[in-house]
């Protein structure tokens, strides 16, 4: 793969996630506040988390797509990584989303 296609594929990717979140937030409209902002997060930090696939290449990776499809086939060669990488990703975006939260929560009362 060129990185020119590497480039395209990644962008259709983003597009494509985009539109997943748009789907879940709407989806999750009827939801109360408090409960619909942590799952946009959770689902965002899961549909945009990249992660290593080969650091020879200096490849990446969607983090749930190498999560799943090794443990589909049972390859198991970077499912740890993805994992650790989703586990990062998602302890500073709801670190984020807290001080969010506690910044906002004073001004709302």
């Amino acid at each position: 793969m060129t990185e020119n296609d590497y480039l395209i594929a990644w962008s259709v990717y983003a597009f494509a996630a985009l539109g997943c979140l748009l789907v879940w937030f709407l989806m999750t409209r009827w939801m109360w506040r408090y409960l619909k902002e942590p799952l946009l997060v959770a689902v965002g930090v899961l549909l945009f988390t990249p992660t290593m696939v080969d650091p020879a290449k200096d490849a990446m990776a969607p983090a749930v797509a190498i999560t799943a499809l090794d443990l589909m086939f049972k390859v198991g060669s970077n499912v740890w990584t993805a994992v650790s990488d989703l586990a990062m990703y998602g302890m500073f975006a709801f670190a984020a989303y807290l001080l969010f939260v506690l910044i906002r929560w004073p001004i709302e009362r």
